[in-house]
């Protein structure tokens, strides 16, 4: 016995794009995200802070962003991946007439801010650091550092958004 009851539509984001790259694509997302927390969050101040856990005189101040800079150095290239992942899913999004102004706009955000925080302030802050001591100390790298800090904070939430707009979309 057949019935004649059609069936639900399909979400745009089922239709978007196979599932094997969704999966991809949703882990990328939230490998990222994790690492970009965990670097923020949980490395930052634990090496900020090295002198309060061994004691002083370990690591000068400038040692100790040296360190951090090299973590976020290496973070960069798994940055760039995701928003270049981003660029190439969004855009084929957009394309396609799947568009959701919330993940269009926090997809915008994260790329930008993603790229601004590895192109534009790592290799100031690495110049910075290759001066010495000194440049370190200055007013304009206290500017530099602070924005960059305030960047890579619109990018974790940025990409918070994108991640959970996508979760929340395929749960409901």
């Amino acid at each position: 016995m057949q019935t004649n009851q059609p069936h639900p539509p399909k979400s745009p984001i089922e239709l978007s794009m196979p599932k094997k790259l969704w999966i991809v694509y949703l882990m990328l997302l939230g490998i990222t995200l994790g690492a970009a927390l965990c670097a923020g969050v949980f490395t930052a101040p634990v090496i900020f802070h090295a002198d309060d856990l061994l004691g002083g005189g370990v690591l000068t101040h400038y040692q100790e962003g040296v360190v951090m800079t090299q973590i976020f150095l290496k973070l960069g290239w798994l940055v760039n991946l995701t928003c270049a992942a981003i660029l190439v899913a969004e855009g084929y999004h957009f394309l396609r007439f799947y568009r959701d102004q919330i993940t269009f706009y926090s997809a915008f955000v994260t790329v930008w801010t993603g790229f601004m925080f590895t192109l534009y302030y790592m290799p100031q802050i690495v110049e910075f650091q290759r001066q010495g001591p000194g440049a370190t100390g200055s007013d304009l790298f206290e500017k530099t550092h602070m924005m960059s800090e305030w960047d890579f904070k619109i990018f974790v939430v940025a990409l918070a958004i994108l991640l959970g707009r996508y979760l929340y979309r395929k749960i409901v």
